[in-house]
């Protein structure tokens, strides 16, 4: 009798798709086989973000489709796991396609639970009950060894991989639902997650990014010594075969800020590159946010960075339309993301979280019509600020990885080429297409920019 096969579909951010490659690891180790075809396999497992209201709406889409495929093959088992699998658990059974709930600290056991859900045919249930409490040390341990023997490069970017350091999240932002679906901040010890990339190293990969919730908040003390986030690229940037290590999200805070910009600074390994969000540019708003830091110090913060490391790129994240933004607090928030000038920014329509502050003391006040023009008004500004920054690497040699090839191939400026068009990205996380050998993917190559746009460079292999 063959194995089962196993489809994993993945919605969200870094932090899951990190989980949703351990998850792969681990069940392949454990005999099963593995589909890009959800119509061939025996279990789908859905791998969900919370942060957003429109990503478990796509959910709740895609598992109204498997139910209408669950009455052609009854046999089909589904999975939910990760941060709707959490904020939601049982009800999720609701639904008559969802087999398995399964949340983000207990994927260690996923593949027991498949395995005892297909024999048993009953349906599973595994997550925290009280999320914020202290998780129990044989969970941590759980979670470490689960970590240390899975983490693999990442199959869909070769020659790259996503190291975690830290679980969780203390912050509480009053419109974030992470601290209620991952948990209390944990920070991995550093002899694991440097034991884990030499071994990253040795097979091949890199490229190591390291994740965190808040990931320049790491501190872990042992003995004496208490580590931060740049004894980590320090020691990680001594690993032969590493070639390039990021860090991602972080943010707007004073501590160990010093120490990561000078890290990045003394080693040519440590991209120059800054992922800090600063969600809003009003006083007002972010004081509503439960963010702590005014715009001012947020740009004081950039200043530093670019004082110690000329070059760096930074990219940022705004929410607009949060309870009561005005038309004044949007400026705001427009002038800085002028003053900040982002490589580029992610931008969202506020979503009240069920569970959170701003759900339960904010009233969603902004109409929809209305979030859906600031959005584009500031995507619009941030496009602009993109595109003046791109036309300096205008007939400028950048080096870059290779991720494979490109999935816009009509965007191919030489149609007279017989190689394939090929995507990477440089140190400082810039989009490059190019002509080249599929063999480069994973390699790391050189493109001299032969034309720019807001959000890709366009360039010829050296």
């Amino acid at each position: 009798m063959s194995s089962p096969s196993v489809y994993i579909k993945t919605y969200g951010c870094q932090m899951n798709k990190l989980d949703s490659a351990l998850v792969t690891s681990a069940l392949r180790a454990a005999g099963f086989g593995l589909t890009d075809n959800a119509k061939e396999a025996d279990v789908v497992l859905i791998n969900t973000c919370s942060v957003r209201d429109h990503a478990e709406q796509r959910v709740l889409s895609h598992l109204g489709h498997l139910k209408h495929l669950k009455k052609t093959r009854p046999g089909l088992m589904v999975g939910v796991i990760g941060c709707m699998a959490q904020r939601l658990g049982e009800k999720l059974f609701q639904h008559e396609a969802v087999d398995l709930v399964c949340g983000p600290a207990q994927i260690p056991q996923i593949s027991q639970l498949l395995a005892d859900a297909l024999h048993e045919k009953q349906k599973r249930l595994a997550i925290t009950e009280k999320i914020r409490q202290k998780e129990p040390e044989n969970q941590n341990l759980a979670l470490e060894q689960f970590e240390s023997a899975y983490g693999i490069e990442d199959r869909q970017l070769p020659g790259q991989a996503y190291v975690r350091v830290m679980h969780g999240c203390n912050r509480f932002c009053s419109y974030c639902v992470v601290p209620y679906v991952r948990g209390p901040e944990v920070c991995r010890p550093p002899a694991a997650i440097i034991e884990q990339i030499r071994k990253l190293a040795d097979a091949g990969v890199k490229q190591v990014t390291l994740l965190g919730q808040t990931v320049n908040s790491y501190k872990y003390t042992a003995g004496e010594k208490t580590y931060c986030l740049a004894d980590l690229l320090a020691t990680a940037s001594n690993i032969a075969g590493i070639e390039w290590l990021k860090f991602v999200t972080s943010y707007p805070a004073e501590e160990f800020l010093d120490e990561i910009l000078q890290a990045m600074a003394d080693s040519p390994k440590v991209c120059h590159y800054l992922h800090m969000p600063a969600q809003s540019g009003s006083d007002k708003i972010l004081r509503a946010m439960s963010r702590h830091y005014t715009a001012a110090q947020y740009l004081e913060l950039l200043d530093k960075a670019r004082a110690i490391v000329p070059d760096i790129a930074v990219a940022g994240d705004f929410i607009v339309g949060f309870p009561g933004e005005t038309e004044e607090d949007f400026q705001a928030t427009i002038d800085l993301t002028r003053k900040a000038k982002y490589k580029n920014c992610f931008i969202f329509k506020y979503s009240p979280r069920p569970g959170t502050r701003a759900d339960k003391k904010l009233q969603d006040n902004i109409p929809a019509e209305v979030k859906k023009r600031r959005n584009i008004e500031l995507l619009a500004v941030q496009e602009r600020i993109s595109d003046e920054l791109s036309r300096d690497f205008l007939g400028r040699q950048v080096k870059v990885l290779v991720e494979g090839l490109s999935k816009k191939a009509h965007l191919n400026l030489d149609q007279s080429s017989s190689e394939r068009q090929l995507v990477g990205r440089t140190a400082e996380d810039w989009i490059v297409v190019f002509n080249g050998p599929i063999s480069l993917a994973g390699q790391l190559a050189k493109v001299k920019i032969t034309k720019t746009s807001p959000l890709t460079l366009f360039g010829q292999l050296c």
